[in-house]
């Protein structure tokens, strides 16, 4: 039962001033005047409490009524949240809908589960077992893939004093008594926990598995491992949410919680229209089945964008414990970072460049921190990873939020405004960009596809950095003076980006590579390298190796071949072998 905390004082667009207060800590969850308009206390001082409110606080006025329950902003958290749309503190968007219509009315509340359904949960322990915190008791199958598993809360251990038998209950029902230290406490099919706070796991393991995402410029050049973070910054236009939108397609992570964040409601909206239409390729099932969308647009408040970063990662963390292997996406944190600066500067705080707080590092550490690989209290291994963009202004790279955020990442996705422009997408530069996690994820490449495959990868590398020297000098004198070896460097490069690093996301062949078929690719292109480079030394220029058919035909292998034509595919290589030897004479 909520009590009354205080009264306001001052109303400062989304900051409340309260007078009167005593009981009110640090984080706590309020609700503010007639319409229980919810809110977070972020500051303390004397008697007076200032509270960030995640609602337009238009006719709030001195003098109504603040409540408390003495807790901190918390999610529920359990069956039922897989395919859910929620807004930044967890109101079930669909719920509202029918109740509000399409615009969503002030101090609307609403449960975020639904605690009418009835689910079907199958019990793993029985009476007297002794449990620890985080261990599984149970499952529910949330979805026809996914099975949801019933941990004891991070704050119980003991013996199963009581647990109900297989059958149909909902998150109302009592589904399981612990004895911990003489006393009898209940468990739920569902738990709350503070969005603040991180939850509890034994260790944190080193990564060694890479989240493949479909994509050839990532999973080749730069990949990400389960367990990491990358940051995607790019301009307006460049291509931000469509790289999103593709790794939470297509990627092999077990859950995905996309999280809007401020972005335009034509984008969230485009993720909402699509995802259910999609198929995933691994299981032939929607790939909404095992998806969360947080849904804070740019026309929403700009204070509750804040609560969405941090109930996306609790959710995270949540499926985590479980052993799932969760993808996060974040669309953008540089909108999160803006309602940090707006709070900041209605509490009247000293500001540090471009008017950002000074803790904006430390608030975007915490947030990366509790992304992982990590051992969990019930012995589960699952990981967090966090992919998200960063909208800087004018694409300018060494503004606070994108300079700070590459201090607590390992991957990074630049996106070039000249490759957007050029309709070459994924328009990530692969002069810009980089990835830490290539020695942590090599043995699994090496394991499961080719261990050629960080040798092949050097050598492109190194192809595209020569092009790089080699074009400034292009810029000057034409490419026509060039050697033919250098000119050689350049026509592969070009077939590299072009048959290689450009993927059409519409085309249902090129939408998704897989592992097999990059590097199938790849070892197709660096042939055709290095037996043209033996031909080149022999006299044969780069008009004739152009004009071979085999040439076109690595320039559309891409859409050529599907996931079903590997075996061809594999032919190609020696293809090009046959092609080129003809020429030698």
């Amino acid at each position: 039962m909520a009590n009354v905390a205080g009264k306001v004082f001052r109303v400062v667009g989304p900051v409340v001033e309260l007078e009167g207060v005593s009981s009110l800590r640090m984080l706590d969850m309020v609700e503010v005047g007639e319409q229980h308009l919810i809110g977070e206390v972020v500051r303390l001082k004397d008697d007076r409490a200032f509270i960030q409110v995640y609602e337009d606080t238009t006719s709030v006025k001195a003098g109504d009524a603040v409540y408390s329950e003495g807790r901190p902003l918390s999610v529920e958290l359990g069956p039922g949240l897989l395919g859910t749309i929620y807004d930044g503190i967890q109101r079930p968007l669909d719920v509202i809908r029918q109740k509000e219509g399409v615009f969503i009315g002030r101090g609307v509340h609403s449960a975020p589960l639904d605690h009418s359904r009835r689910w079907h949960f199958v019990p793993v322990v029985k009476s007297g077992d002794s449990v620890v915190p985080g261990q599984v008791i149970g499952e529910v199958q949330e979805a026809p893939l996914v099975k949801h598993r019933i941990l004891v809360p991070p704050d119980i251990r003991g013996a199963i004093g009581m647990i109900v038998q297989e059958g149909d209950y909902t998150l109302n029902d009592r589904i399981a008594t612990v004895i911990d230290a003489g006393q009898e406490k209940d468990v739920f099919m569902s738990q709350r926990w503070p969005v603040r706070k991180a939850r509890p796991y034994r260790q944190r393991l080193p990564v060694s598995e890479p989240l493949l995402t479909g994509q050839r410029v990532i999973d080749t050049l730069f990949p990400i491992a389960k367990g990491g973070c990358v940051a995607v910054p790019g301009g307006f236009g460049t291509g931000k949410t469509v790289i999103q939108h593709q790794v939470a397609k297509w990627s092999d992570a077990d859950i995905v919680i996309y999280v809007g964040c401020g972005e335009r409601g034509n984008e969230m909206t485009d993720v909402l229209l699509n995802f259910p239409k999609l198929i995933d390729p691994r299981t032939h099932r929607p790939l909404s089945e095992r998806t969360i969308f947080i849904a804070n647009t740019s026309n929403m408040p700009v204070a509750a964008r804040e609560a969405r970063i941090y109930t996306g990662i609790t959710m995270a963390e949540y499926y985590r414990d479980m052993g799932y292997n969760v993808a996060l996406m974040a669309d953008s944190t540089s909108r999160w970072a803006e309602a940090l600066r707006e709070l900041s500067g209605r509490l009247e705080e000293m500001p540090l460049e471009e008017g950002f707080p000074a803790y904006l590092p430390s608030r975007l550490a915490e947030f990366y921190e509790r992304a992982g690989k990590v051992d969990t209290l019930g012995g589960a291994g699952g990981s967090i990873t966090i992919i998200a963009a960063v909208s800087p202004q004018g694409g300018d790279f060494s503004e606070p939020v994108t300079s700070h955020t590459k201090r607590f990442i390992r991957c990074f996705w630049a996106l070039d405004r000249d490759l957007a422009n050029a309709r070459h997408y994924p328009s990530i530069s692969w002069v810009d960009s980089y990835s830490e996690y290539l020695d942590d994820i090599k043995d699994w490449w090496h394991t499961h596809v080719d261990k050629q495959w960080q040798e092949l990868r050097l050598v492109i590398m190194e192809l595209l950095q020569k092009e790089q020297r080699l074009l400034q000098v292009v810029k000057l004198v034409g490419a026509d003076v060039l050697p033919p070896s250098q000119r050689l460097v350049l026509e592969v490069c070009s077939l590299f980006k072009n048959g290689f690093l450009q993927q059409v996301a519409f085309d249902p062949t090129d939408t998704y590579a897989s592992a097999r078929k990059q590097f199938l690719m790849l070892s197709t292109i660096i042939v055709f390298y290095r037996k043209g480079e033996m031909l080149i030394r022999k006299g044969i220029n780069v008009a004739e190796l152009k004009a071979l058919p085999v040439y076109t035909e690595i320039m559309r292998m891409r859409q050529q071949y599907s996931e079903s034509q590997l075996e061809e595919l594999a032919q190609m290589p020696r293809k090009v072998e046959k092609a080129l030897a003809e020429l030698d004479f």
